[in-house]
């Protein structure tokens, strides 16, 4: 299991956002505080807080290729 820090600031980006989830094979998900969330659910990532960070937590050994995918949301 891999994760990183992302900030989704609007719509378009959770599209983009969602529509590199929907490509891979393995489980994506959003966690922040005690919730966690489906990433491929754009409803879902509705209901976080979209002005703190979110960890994309993914559940495999190999997701450089994902995460370098994402890399223009990562938080600073």
């Amino acid at each position: 299991m891999k994760e990183m820090q992302i900030k989704l600031f609007t719509i378009q980006e959770i599209r983009e956002f969602v529509s590199q989830v929907i490509l891979v094979d393995f489980e994506v998900d959003l966690v922040q505080g005690r919730y966690i969330i489906d990433a491929k659910s754009i409803m879902g990532i509705f209901s976080l807080d979209l002005l703190s960070p979110i960890t994309v937590r993914v559940h495999t050994d190999d997701g450089d290729a994902f995460f370098s995918s994402i890399e223009k949301f990562k938080a600073n």
